[in-house]
């Protein structure tokens, strides 16, 4: 640990190795180094291709945004630096495992109280642990072991809560601990909690709804995850819980889209529970009534959008065009349909696949005669030729060849369909 001229305790991996202030915005090298995007970049832009911490040649220069400890530094200048006078101190900044355990052990005990006047010792232990956790992975795997019993105690108290701040440190050490829950843990904390969610619990949802509404953008990430981790870990249903049914969830799940400022952590977050969300076509059509489709086009037309998250949006798309209200939807955008095309070989294999499967389903499957427009108009048939000739795979290949002969067919202004409409056969190429 270092301290500054002020004698304030700094984590030192706070700092930035290159100019030892504590780090604006971490990205890591390929090398797994994190520094300040503004040093690493000057070192680079000298024309250097060596990590400055390791030396090792850099293979790609590529900067990867370190969102969790961007987070974790904002949590820690929050508490030195704006603490209301009534508020906890800002915690000890290292512990030891059998500290952490100690902490788990106390808060356990305070949570089991239900008592909202222990709320100032669980924010300061929560604090630490979430402290702990982003010091190094096995930090986070030992929490997850030793703590992964307490998860349904944190769920249970977030209905509880009405302070913002006190519920940003609860969601945060719940998606800690569910993320590194072993297998057996997490099918056991499943289960303790499938009834809270299946009765449709009033407080977690309205705590839930509190935290996405009215939230920093750190605590609706932080919540987006939460409802993603509940679902991927734990594997609760929650497209079929009291939660999807309250069409504001889908509002504010697109709203984290929109007014993230192409924040990679909070568009992952929430296209990724979206995605799951969306299973069950009453949800689709909450989120395509709620904007949906428009979003995820913009979105989609961002040039800075990144390859995972192409495919996602692409796949909530997908999904979309299997209901009558996406395609309708998706054919009515004047953007949607020429930013899907511009994917296809643009980005990876899987966004390609989802690209031509939504462009297959509305010009071949339904036949959409808007949709054959804009593809022609996009210069898609072009893409679909070099696809063609690519190593695709037999699906998509097919789906090539259909897309074809829809585009054969409505030149010769003969036929909307690549059915043949006097046989049930599909018509020869």
């Amino acid at each position: 640990m270092v301290k500054d001229d002020l004698y304030i305790t700094v984590p030192s991996y706070f700092r930035c190795p290159i100019s030892l202030d504590v780090m604006k915005s971490p990205v890591s090298l390929c090398t797994g180094v994190t520094y300040d995007r503004s040093s690493i970049q000057r070192w680079l832009d000298g024309g250097n291709n060596t990590c400055p911490a390791t030396m090792q040649v850099l293979h790609s220069k590529e900067l990867i945004p370190n969102y969790t400890l961007q987070r974790l530094i904002k949590i820690w200048s929050d508490s030195v630096l704006t603490r209301q006078p009534n508020w906890p101190p800002p915690p000890p900044d290292s512990l030891t495992s059998d500290q952490a355990r100690e902490l788990i052990s106390q808060l356990e005990s305070d949570l089991q109280k239900h008592s909202l006047f222990q709320s100032s010792v669980i924010v300061t232990n929560l604090s630490r642990l979430v402290l702990f956790a982003g010091g190094a992975e096995e930090n986070g795997r030992f929490l997850g072991a030793a703590g992964g019993r307490i998860l349904p105690l944190l769920v249970g108290y977030m209905g509880k809560v009405k302070d913002l701040g006190f519920l940003e440190k609860i969601v945060l050490f719940c998606n800690v601990l569910m993320k590194n829950l072993a297998k057996d843990d997490a099918e056991e904390q499943s289960n303790a909690l499938k009834s809270m969610i299946g009765t449709g619990n009033c407080d977690l949802k309205s705590a839930i709804m509190m935290g996405l509404k009215q939230g920093k953008l750190e605590l609706r990430i932080a919540v987006a995850r939460f409802l993603e981790l509940m679902a991927a870990r734990l594997c609760l249903e929650l497209h079929s819980s009291p939660i999807s049914e309250d069409d504001e969830i889908y509002s504010e799940l697109l709203r984290l889209i929109t007014t993230s400022d192409l924040n990679p952590d909070a568009m992952d977050a929430s296209l990724s529970f979206l995605t799951r969300l969306v299973v069950l076509k009453r949800n689709r059509v909450k989120m395509i009534r709620a904007g949906g489709v428009k979003v995820l086009a913009a979105t989609l037309s961002q040039a800075e959008l990144s390859a995972p998250l192409s495919e996602k949006v692409l796949k909530l798309l997908e999904m979309s065009s299997g209901c009558k209200e996406g395609r309708n939807e998706i054919c009515t955008n004047e953007t949607c349909v020429r930013a899907i095309v511009k994917k296809v070989l643009k980005v990876s294999n899987a966004a390609t696949e989802h690209a031509v499967t939504v462009l297959w389903s509305l010009c071949c499957l339904f036949g959409d005669k808007r949709a054959a427009a804009a593809l022609a108009e996009s210069n898609g048939m072009a893409k679909i030729l070099l696809l063609l000739q690519s190593n695709c795979s037999p699906a998509v290949r097919q789906m090539c060849r259909d897309l074809l002969r829809v585009f054969r067919c409505s030149s010769k202004n003969s036929c909307v369909s690549w059915y043949d409409t006097k046989t049930t056969h599909i018509m020869p190429f």
